[in-house]
């Protein structure tokens, strides 16, 4: 990719490609035409081929958090159990109580996955009959494994299992109907490498059905509604879209399938492989060894350099990094290597820090 501008390596938003881009410009299209039913089913279909799934695909004008929401109110209706790693899983927990939804949280050391049978002591009790947890935690770099959690959740059928893939879906394979997800939700911006402004999630029959048990679900999420609309009236929505964030996203879900899926996912792998062991000669990793993400890495600051300073001079260079989250702000830094980043683009980064820091 030809970069005439600042190279993001954050975690999102990320880069986006230009032709995608351009795509955003075609003129509009009525919202409750057979035009927009068309495009909203191929964004459909070809999302349930990247998340391996038969499931309807609910699409939001809205981030992310948006259907964290939805989820947790829509298809609570004992109990849900919030499991975080981070700040992004324990929001989960704060949206539930907000929403006046009973909620637990389990909780782990920065760092630290969510172990799996931490979750089954919990649903052994039968107290919950949702279970939130993160795929990736976007501020330490963690990624749960869900084929561990997954065994777990087999053995809970009548427990909803909603799963963020904010920072992972697009770039680490998930198999949603293998895995047995009930809900999976992402965001436009992250390793989709479209501009942010939507979410978009999958919704298993047993989460459906869940929702016709819960009496407060809101209205702009009411994920009955929004499901219900797209089954009666073809594709289509109860609120207006962003139909030209829509257009973006129909070309770019093209050039993800044309790369193929494998093929995708090995590209990430091979970026995070690449990204962990030149943070290993230089710094250290902060998330733990056998858990962490393919989309970004986290790099514990062993050396006290000024992360805020080095952003600096990097954006001299036209590139961008991310500095560590919340309390760990200037204790790590963050290289995210999602979406469409190539192995020269973070090879670029690389030899920048290394020639800025003097490494």
């Amino acid at each position: 990719m030809q970069i005439d501008h600042k190279q993001l390596f954050i975690p999102g938003p990320t880069e986006v490609l230009p032709d995608v881009l351009e795509a955003m410009a075609q003129p509009l299209i009525g919202h409750r035409t057979k035009e927009i039913s068309a495009l909203q089913q191929s964004i459909t279909e070809k999302l349930q081929q990247l998340f391996y799934t038969k499931n309807l695909v609910l699409l939001s004008t809205s981030s992310g958090s948006g259907l964290m929401e939805a989820s947790v109110r829509s298809c609570t209706a004992k109990k849900a159990l919030c499991c975080a790693m981070g700040d992004f899983g324990k929001r989960w927990y704060k949206m539930a109580l907000a929403n006046q939804v009973p909620a637990d949280l389990i909780e782990v050391d920065l760092g630290r996955h969510v172990p799996a049978e931490k979750i089954r002591e919990a649903l052994a009790t039968g107290k919950y009959d949702l279970v939130t947890t993160t795929h990736s935690e976007t501020a330490t770099g963690v990624a749960n494994n869900l084929e561990e959690i997954s065994r777990v959740m087999a053995d809970f059928p009548d427990v909803v299992w909603c799963v963020d893939a904010v920072s992972s879906a697009g770039g680490m394979k998930i198999e949603v109907d293998r895995l047995g997800i009930d809900i999976l939700l992402t965001s436009t911006h992250k390793a989709l490498a479209l501009p942010p402004g939507m979410a978009l999630c999958t919704m298993s029959q047993k989460a459906y059905d869940r929702t016709a048990e819960v009496e407060y679900r809101g209205v702009y999420f009411d994920l009955r509604a929004i499901y219900d609309r797209i089954v009666k009236k073809n594709y289509q929505y109860p609120s207006t879209p962003n139909v030209s964030l829509m257009f973006a996203m129909d070309r770019q879900l093209d050039h993800i399938l044309a790369e193929g899926l494998d093929a995708r996912f090995a590209r990430h792998q091979a970026l995070a492989d690449r990204c962990r062991a030149w943070a290993l000669d230089h710094f250290a990793l902060f998330p733990e060894e056998g858990y962490m993400a393919d989309t970004l890495t986290v790099i514990e600051n062993t050396r006290g350099i000024s992360v805020a300073d080095l952003n600096k001079a990097l954006g001299d260079r036209g590139k961008a990094i991310s500095n560590g989250y919340g309390d760990l702000k200037e204790k790590t830094f963050r290289i995210a290597h999602l979406g469409e980043i190539t192995m020269d683009d973070l090879n670029a980064l690389l030899a920048d820090i290394e020639d800025i820091l003097g490494l």
